[in-house]
């Protein structure tokens, strides 16, 4: 059964939508957890210093070793949820691609895991991301396709040619 669903790709592209729609057609009851949580669990000095992670006026994210250490430690108190019976929806955006997803690879270990690449074209996640008001613009198109560079996914959706609830459907069909 699965046991954990990794949602990722890039800012605006929809995966917030998905999870909710998730939550709402999956029979049992999922975690819905993810970077902005992360991010949003840190002090505020963490957003401003080389150390955390910076959001530069281009849209560019920059992340230093405290975040890094933090980051560890976030993925790894996911995993132990999903081992003490939790079942979790990560909602994340891999930065650094295959490298990011190696990193939950190895903490979810012999968990059962539904990689999900979340797609949307750069414009698209573009116009959502003016239209949110809640992100540096520039975040979405630079993020679009690096998130995706060297991932291995059980299933791909497309958020520019199908809402969230279409998407969530889909992506229920996988879980078992």
């Amino acid at each position: 059964m699965t046991e954990v669903i990794v949602l990722n790709g890039g800012s605006s592209s929809g995966k917030s939508g998905i999870v909710r729609c998730l939550q709402a057609v999956l029979p049992d009851p999922w975690l819905a957890l993810g970077t902005d949580t992360l991010v949003d669990a840190m002090p505020a000095s963490m957003q401003a210093s080389d150390a955390g992670i910076e959001f530069a006026p281009d849209g560019e994210v920059i992340v230093g070793p405290e975040f890094r250490t933090l980051e560890a430690a976030w993925i790894e108190g996911v995993a132990a949820m999903a081992r003490a019976g939790a079942r979790i929806i990560v909602d994340e955006v891999f930065l650094g691609g295959a490298d990011s997803q190696q990193r939950w690879q190895k903490a979810l270990g012999e968990l059962r895991v539904l990689w999900v690449g979340v797609r949307c074209d750069s414009a698209v996640a573009a116009g959502r991301e003016v239209a949110r008001g809640d992100r540096v613009i520039g975040m979405a198109a630079s993020q679009a396709d690096v998130v995706h560079r060297g991932m291995v996914y059980d299933l791909e959706v497309d958020t520019a040619h199908a809402e969230s609830m279409e998407c969530a459907r889909t992506i229920a069909a996988h879980v078992s």
